[in-house]
């Protein structure tokens, strides 16, 4: 099935249907919106680590609905503890992933489906509350540039960062977004791209290295990206290529904000140094779009992730509001505050 900007399906990424998880195929975008069911918590993990369905959120709330598809499959605890360990381990980075692991193996047995719905509500309620405060920061006439890929594809909802730009271009504000590639997959050109036009957003698509000379000569505004894991001191992990739109920011002395849930918080890390970073496979930069892009056989170094510091962060915008530095003082102060939903 051929994907129109306009169609709803390929902003559901993530829906539970009858007994599978169901999800579009990330990868196949923009081209193709193919949906896809995982039936078996082998099916749920290769969706993970083969990208098909990515974005730090978006991981959580499959892998809540993974894990109540392993609890009707698995009667036995301990088998049932080896298929949550399973998916809990499918990638390293993305803090959300364990995060909604581990709470659906808080929940009883006979809630475990109740509580993936749960998860999957409380992201949405999350990412409006996000758009809210965030859509403040953005001036009301302005250009803003992004990284990677951080709307409803990659949450399963209304997005961190990229929600903050659709809500202040939904307010009125006049916005014109810059949008990186995102090497070496190119979410940014496959999938934000993808979202902005069905937001009816003005977006320009530009290579990644472009991006500090287009902050000049753009006049840009602001740079919003969202998180994989943030560490106690603000240091942010992110699709490779963060640090570089920061250092660019930092030089152009335009402010540079993250956008992400609580649930992306790792209180119990120090600092960015503990941050593990999941290396990938060689041959995503040896070839493009299924043609050679280097020599066979060379040397490649494929980080998934970099790690911005935070004291290159103006500002990490969560649904309780804007935490600023010292982020040694204020993302501490989040962790005891009560759910969102617990507010509605």
């Amino acid at each position: 099935m051929t994907a129109g900007a306009q169609d709803g399906g390929i902003l559901e990424p993530v829906r539970w249907e009858g007994d599978a998880v169901a999800y579009v195929d990330q990868r196949r975008l923009p081209h193709d919106l193919v949906r896809e069911r995982a039936e078996s918590v082998e099916q749920v993990v290769e969706a993970i680590a083969t990208l098909a369905v990515r974005g730090a959120p978006c991981i959580g709330m499959f892998a809540a609905y993974g894990v109540a598809l392993a609890r009707g499959l698995h009667a036995g605890d301990d088998a049932f503890a080896r298929a949550a360990d399973r998916i809990r381990a499918a990638r390293p980075t993305a803090v959300n992933l364990a995060w909604a692991v581990d709470r659906m193996l808080r929940a009883q047995p006979a809630g475990a489906l109740a509580e993936a719905h749960a998860i999957a509500e409380e992201t949405r309620l999350v990412d409006a509350a996000i758009a809210r405060h965030g859509a403040a920061l953005v001036p009301s006439d302005c250009a803003a540039i992004t990284h990677c890929n951080t709307g409803p594809l990659a949450t399963g909802a209304g997005g961190t960062a990229l929600g903050v730009l659709i809500e202040a271009h939904r307010s009125g504000k006049r916005l014109h977004v810059y949008a990186d590639e995102t090497r070496p997959l190119l979410q940014g050109a496959r999938l934000t791209m993808l979202e902005l036009a069905a937001a009816g957003l003005p977006a320009t698509l530009i290579v990644d290295g472009a991006a500090a000379a287009v902050i000049g000569r753009k006049a840009i505004a602001l740079a919003i990206v969202g998180a994989d894991r943030i560490a106690r001191n603000g240091d942010t992990a992110n699709k490779i290529g963060t640090l570089g739109l920061a250092l660019a920011a930092a030089y152009h002395r335009i402010p540079f904000y993250v956008a992400a849930p609580r649930s992306t918080i790792d209180f119990a890390l120090a600092s960015g140094d503990g941050i593990p970073i999941e290396e990938r496979a060689a041959h995503e930069v040896r070839a493009f779009a299924g043609a050679a892009a280097g020599p066979e056989g060379c040397d490649v170094y494929n980080p998934a992730f970099d790690v911005t510091p935070g004291r290159l962060i103006a500002g990490i915008v969560t649904e309780y509001g804007v935490a600023r530095p010292p982020y040694a003082e204020s993302i501490p102060d989040l962790e005891t505050r009560p759910a969102l939903a617990a507010l509605a």
